[in-house]
């Protein structure tokens, strides 16, 4: 008995370590350096739309991801950022320490499944998720309004090109 209660519970702890990112996982223990600046990211990948070029940080790995757009004061208008996920899968993302509005579009292979306008800072604790029902593998943001502006919508298949010094590791 004692080996099978033994048994279940590494199995537990193992799943528990693989478990999908959360909005617990944060971290407080984020370098002062972000906190302070937000992370800037290399300009990895770019995307044309409507006769537009705009570039795109490429968020890597998980931290990457985690931390995202946070703490950034502003954003230019042809900027943006990437989130590559190697399998599709429900994206939920949030806007804690974010303190700008997000265009968030969610994509399947470049093809726009959902855009979601103007996601404003979260002010509030527990902050609020946001994403498509569905499932999707990359997600680009871009300031709040942008989308919009470009003409972005569902069904549409955005062209996205990598640096071929690109590689992920999410």
């Amino acid at each position: 008995m004692f080996k099978t209660i033994s048994s279940i519970l590494l199995i537990g702890i193992f799943l528990v370590g693989c478990s999908p990112s959360t909005q617990a996982e944060y971290s407080k223990d984020v370098n002062k350096e972000i906190t302070e600046n937000g992370q800037l990211l290399p300009i990895e990948a770019t995307v044309t739309i409507d006769n537009t070029l705009i570039e795109l940080e490429v968020a890597k790995t998980h931290e990457q991801q985690q931390i995202g757009l946070m703490y950034r004061q502003f954003l230019d208008k042809n900027r943006g950022m990437i989130f590559v996920f190697e399998e599709l899968r429900p994206l939920r993302f949030w806007m804690k320490n974010v303190n700008i509005s997000l265009d968030m579009i969610f994509l399947i292979d470049g093809r726009v499944k959902a855009v979601l306008s103007n996601i404003p800072p979260c002010s509030l604790d527990p902050c609020s998720t946001y994403g498509p029902d569905g499932l999707a593998n990359q997600v680009i943001e871009l300031p709040g309004g942008r989308a919009k502006e470009l003409g972005i919508e569902p069904g549409d298949q955005l062209e996205i090109e990598f640096t071929e010094k690109t590689s992920f590791n999410p």
